[in-house]
């Protein structure tokens, strides 16, 4: 599939305040949320992983251009495209959102779901290849979002044919590619502390927080802020994210990097 050169976004001029910096107005999440076509699936989700107030907290913005990463294209892992449509819907139409799937995730029916969303929301993008092929234009994005994902670069499994990741390599492409200045969030599943990183995703697929915390700090990126948005006491990270008696519903934390400028 074809990567994606970076869109020409246009330049605002302020003729009367011409040193002025120009502030970017906060995207339109709740009617991006409520907009009418979005599929049912998605929709029940909502409750559970409360998109406005996650995207309110992460800063995205009118116009941005965004990177959503583990996008998603069929189960059980994941909606297709949860996030990407609604920050495509939010950014706007001078806005854009490259979508990227793990190629080997990514089968026929994966590729007609994903068509049906981009007719939805023509300024969304699908690009797939494997995480050691991704190719992606340095400084190209403002906003960079991996939701429940960024664990998955410790995760190896052959029944799905999910390669070993190096998740500090993954991670310098990431910063590359995210502009000075620009934003990257995640949210993921609360592992507890300790233990093997590979052993704990394979079984549980969570992570302990201190380890991707130091994870991006290798990579360069700066922790500037975090959330108990969808914190959740009652999770004695025990079980598998995927388990029915608490997917949905893990103890989650929500970090805003930003790429220094």
């Amino acid at each position: 599939m074809r990567i994606l050169k970076p869109f020409l976004l246009p330049l605002i001029f302020a003729a009367s305040l011409p040193m002025a910096t120009v502030q970017a107005a906060p995207a339109d999440v709740p009617a991006a949320v409520a907009a009418p076509g979005r599929p049912g699936e998605a929709v029940a989700l909502d409750e559970s992983r409360k998109p406005v107030e996650v995207l309110k907290f992460l800063g995205l913005e009118q116009d941005d251009r965004a990177l959503d990463l583990f996008t998603g294209t069929a189960a059980p892992f994941t909606r297709v495209g949860y996030y990407a449509e609604i920050i495509g819907r939010a950014v706007g139409p001078k806005g854009a959102v490259v979508a990227w799937e793990p190629a080997n995730l990514l089968d026929d029916a994966g590729k007609k779901n994903f068509a049906d969303l981009i007719a939805r929301v023509p300024n969304v993008h699908l690009i797939s290849s494997t995480a050691a092929d991704l190719t992606l234009d340095p400084a190209s994005f403002d906003f960079v979002l991996m939701h429940l994902v960024y664990h998955d670069t410790y995760w190896e499994n052959e029944e799905f044919q999910f390669p070993r990741m190096d998740p500090h390599a993954f991670l310098a492409k990431i910063f590359a590619a995210t502009k000075p200045g620009g934003i990257v969030g995640v949210v993921d599943h609360v592992a507890a502390p300790g233990g093997d990183t590979r052993a704990v995703v394979r079984k549980l697929h969570r992570i302990d927080p201190a380890v991707l915390r130091a994870d991006f700090a290798r990579a360069g990126f700066k922790l500037e802020a975090e959330s108990d948005l969808l914190r959740n006491p009652d999770d004695d990270h025990s079980k598998l994210s995927l388990d029915p008696a608490i997917r949905g519903k893990t103890d989650r934390f929500i970090y805003r990097f930003r790429k220094p400028r």
